[in-house]
């Protein structure tokens, strides 16, 4: 039986960028913080954690705390990966706080997109899952009205004023071919538009490998955090070519039973998930199956 793991699998840069940034903070010896955990992967914001790295879990926390609670012998605050509004970067400037940004730089390009084209007077679509904290960092940096569409469905039921213009923006995790088809039904509305593709390079090269490799594959193994977006799509892009699709979290999380007539397991992973824990569940189904 053969394993094969996808090139792309694991950190992505501006996640490996952020995680680094938090792990290089604690040599210091100074308190940290993350605004929100600096990624969506449990296993790492347990870790940080055990190191003594607390989190700010929103604004309301943030606004309650004094500068001394939050910045014990010189301690920081760092943004996470997916980005803050505009807002909460003026909240830490008013408190003085000492502040490192790790928002990914794809993000903060969305982030000045979205800031200029709204000061100019245009709607901002967003296309992607409103509840996640990209999308909700992206919407703090609009000064005009804002839309999230997420379905086709609200594509469809969106409707402009007259004469507006639009700028549609992706959240970078988002699946390609779905945003794609959410753009197509804007432009079939006739709307004066202008499309920003932003989903990430990496987003785009994972999606398409995993796909290419569940097509081939008996087994397919997607591993990463429960709230992770991008693990979330590639699990249902796996499932799409591969039935026998798991998605985990850890390898304690794997209950696999392989029959004999498999011949190929294929394993992908989320962008934040650490390269440890791929190599924990490869070598584990090399080594038992």
């Amino acid at each position: 039986m053969e394993v094969v793991v996808a090139k792309t699998a694991g950190f992505c840069f501006g996640v490996k960028r952020a995680v680094d940034t938090v792990y290089e903070q604690i040599e210091t010896g100074k308190a940290v913080h993350t605004y929100g955990p600096i990624v969506h992967n449990g296993e790492v914001v347990k870790d940080l954690e055990e190191k003594g790295v607390k989190v700010i879990e929103n604004r309301q926390e943030l606004e309650q705390m004094d500068r001394e609670s939050i910045q014990p012998n010189n301690g920081t605050v760092i943004i996470r990966a997916h980005g803050v509004s505009e807002e909460v970067y003026q909240l830490l400037e008013e408190k003085k706080l000492e502040c490192i940004d790790a928002t990914c730089p794809f993000v903060k390009k969305i982030h000045r997109i979205v800031q200029r084209h709204s000061k100019e007077g245009c709607h901002i679509v967003i296309i992607g899952n409103g509840a996640h904290p990209e999308v909700e960092g992206i919407r703090g940096w609009a000064q005009a009205p804002v839309t999230v569409v997420e379905t086709q469905e609200q594509a469809q039921n969106f409707v402009a004023k007259e004469g507006e213009k639009l700028c549609i923006v992706a959240q970078t995790t988002f699946n390609y071919k779905k945003f794609q088809d959410l753009v197509e039904i804007f432009e079939k509305k006739g709307y004066d538009i202008i499309v920003a593709n932003t989903i990430c390079n990496a987003t785009k090269e994972r999606q398409e490998e995993a796909l290419e490799l569940a097509a081939k594959a008996d087994v397919m193994i997607v591993i990463g955090g429960t709230h992770s977006s991008n693990t979330r799509k590639l699990y249902e892009l796996c499932k799409s070519r591969c039935e026998s699709t798991y998605y985990i979290q850890t390898l304690a999380d794997l209950k696999l039973d392989l029959p004999n007539s498999v011949e190929l397991v294929g394993i992908t992973a989320g962008a934040s998930t650490p390269n440890k824990i791929i190599e924990e569940v490869q070598n584990y189904v090399r080594i038992n199956f």
